[in-house]
């Protein structure tokens, strides 16, 4: 498997990934799949966006964005990840994590943060084996497939350096 920069060329790939999630499941609260072009928008406008793909064939992706409008969040980003179904525990997600983490610690970030709707024991597993603490739940924030869902918050810091902060910047 090969970790790598996405390009508008993996939007369609992106897009048949996380249809599922969209459709089936809790998991994202979005409840119109994205098409591969409002995929390749997102992909343009990431801070980062990673692919991971085996013999050309993309089985999943992770990505950073902001985490919050107003300026003093510059140095926070919110992170995902989404894996073709079948792909947990193959260690894709945790390739993606990684090389995700080290580009946003090149760019200036200190602070990942990432959403979980509850329940997600395999999402809430990888997030704590790569280091995620609890950072808060907000009690049913969304309405999807029926019943109000939960959002579990976990955060990692990308750094220890708690002096003042470089500026970020992006690619």
């Amino acid at each position: 498997m090969k970790v790598r920069d996405a390009t508008p060329d993996d939007a369609a790939a992106c897009a048949a990934i996380y249809a599922p999630y969209v459709t089936d499941t809790v998991i994202s609260f979005e409840t119109e799949p994205p098409d591969a072009e409002e995929m390749a928008h997102r992909i343009a406008g990431a801070h980062a966006w990673l692919v991971i793909e085996e013999d050309g064939q993309v089985l999943g992706f992770a990505y950073a964005g902001p985490f919050a409008k107003r300026a003093a969040y510059r140095w926070s980003c919110e992170t995902s990840v989404y894996l073709e179904p079948g792909r947990r525990r193959t260690g894709a997600g945790r390739a993606l994590y990684e090389t995700l983490f080290d580009r946003l610690r090149e760019h200036g970030y200190r602070r990942a943060f990432a959403g979980m709707t509850l329940p997600n024991d395999a999402s809430a597993a990888l997030h704590r084996a790569l280091g995620f603490e609890p950072a808060g739940v907000y009690r049913k924030v969304g309405w999807k497939h029926g019943a109000w869902r939960d959002v579990a918050w976990v955060q990692k810091d990308l750094s220890d350096d708690e002096g003042a902060p470089d500026p970020v910047y992006l690619t």
